[in-house]
């Protein structure tokens, strides 16, 4: 059966086994049944379930069910079964891995009727709104930095002018790129991305502008180029900061004169395709050290945006965490269901220096290794994050001070021990006693100088 409260449209209850039952269920609550696996899964399909309801008998096999149930997970299932069964292996691990609560036979209305009241409750705290589509999310939010963004990228692809695009590693350039292609007047016409750091130097003037036959040994047919590739389309070089010197007068006479010349070859070949490029170095210093042709800086410098750090965007940080935990849900364990509160703050707190691919990686990393059914700061590897109402103990507050003042000391004694106690206000054998206290003294740390200093 369906049970769906009519005030609650984003909400239902799917019970599955082929008894009917009278519980005595509220009269606003709508309810359908299904008697087979075949008919619940035809309901799943076509219902927004939040809560289902497993009516297990003798003759029930528990690995179908399973796999109904790792389906379906999002799905708060409450199974009823035959007393001993909960202390047999197969139907233990499905009642620890994917289910809320159980009953047994024989059944208490009431008791039920409770359970799936508060499971509905609890499912109504979730937003089953559809997300979008994983790449779609990471520039979609409601923070004011990446609100801008979002503004300035239909005016930037509108135009047919070069695009630079500039963010640190991990914060999604290649999706804004793809944003204003999507967007532009060339949007079915090939997007073809480029990454200039990961192609050899030798290779790459052969990759983006191609070669003809007999160029140089192996050159055994004519062969385009990437940029060729991207007719009627758009490119997208990325790190291009990474260009080589020699490269990067090619690519500026190709923005100049929209043509190419492939190597070996004696004549010029029109190219129409827009370049989009990207870097997570800032290519202005970059002239300033001579590493970057100033003039092609300016030809790329045309339509400039910058995607913002996942730190500047702490609105965002948990609908994207929880929208990749669903968008990889087929890689969690059985029993993971979300994020505690703890994991939430931790994510609220953590600075994210590898943005977005950071945010990603944690999450799948702790959609595998968490042990609980809610995910833990440790899962995320953010254990040092701590609950802001759990204050430190007064005596870890003590040790951390006593452990960063005698490093502070040291770094700037220049590691010579005599002037560190002198600095301070201890004799030198009790630093030393501090060194070997808080580890400061080992190999790793380097080597000491006693004595004063010349």
């Amino acid at each position: 059966m369906v049970v769906r409260p009519t005030s609650m449209t984003n909400n239902a209850i799917l019970g599955v086994g082929a008894l009917q039952l009278s519980l005595g269920l509220p009269p606003d609550w709508d309810v359908r049944r299904a008697a087979t696996l075949a008919d619940a899964r035809r309901q799943l399909n076509s219902h927004q379930v939040a809560v289902g309801l497993l009516l297990v008998r003798e003759g029930d096999d528990a690995d179908s069910l399973q796999a109904l149930l790792a389906e379906y997970w999002t799905v708060r299932w409450i199974a009823v079964l035959p007393p001993a069964w909960p202390a047999r292996a197969p139907w233990r691990q499905l009642l620890r891995d994917h289910c809320d609560d159980y009953h047994t036979w024989p059944l208490d209305p009431a008791r039920l009727r409770h359970t799936l009241g508060h499971a509905l409750g609890m499912a109504a705290l979730r937003d089953h709104a559809p997300t979008p589509p994983i790449d779609a999310a990471t520039l979609t939010g409601h923070s004011a930095a990446i609100q801008r963004l979002q503004r300035q990228i239909p005016k930037v692809a509108a135009a047919s002018a070069p695009v630079l695009i500039w963010g640190e590693s991990g914060s999604g350039k290649e999706l804004a790129a793809q944003a204003v292609h999507a967007h532009s007047p060339r949007r079915k016409g090939p997007f073809v991305p480029i990454n200039c750091g990961a192609i050899p130097a030798a290779l790459i003037q052969s990759e983006l502008f191609g070669h003809e036959r007999g160029a140089f040994t192996g050159a055994a047919r004519d062969r385009r180029g990437l940029i060729e590739t991207a007719q009627g389309g758009s490119i997208f070089l990325d790190e291009i900061g990474d260009l080589p010197m020699e490269l990067q007068a090619n690519l500026l006479r190709f923005l100049q004169e929209k043509t190419i010349y492939r190597v070996g070859g004696t004549r010029s070949i029109a190219v129409d395709a827009r370049v989009i490029a990207a870097s997570h170095v800032n290519l202005a210093q970059a002239v300033q050290r001579g590493a970057f042709r100033e003039d092609l800086y300016y030809r790329l410098n045309v339509l400039a945006l910058d995607v913002p750090p996942l730190r500047e965007r702490r609105e965002d940080l948990l609908p994207l965490a929880e929208h990749f935990f669903d968008a990889f849900c087929h890689e969690r364990a059985p029993r993971v269901r979300g994020f505690s509160s703890r994991a939430a703050q931790a994510i609220r707190e953590h600075d994210w220096p590898g943005n977005v691919r950071e945010l990603i990686n944690r999450v799948r990393r702790a959609m595998v290794m968490a042990e609980g059914r809610l995910i833990l700061p440790q899962d995320l590897g953010l254990d040092a994050a701590r609950d802001p109402q759990v204050p430190l103990a007064l005596d870890d507050v003590r040790t951390r001070a006593e452990r960063d003042a005698v490093a502070a000391s040291l770094q700037r004694a220049g590691r010579n021990i005599t002037i560190a106690a002198r600095d301070l206000g201890v004799s030198r054998m009790t630093l030393y006693r501090l060194l070997a206290k808080h580890g400061l003294g080992g190999q790793s740390h380097g080597r000491y100088t006693d004595g004063q200093s010349e």
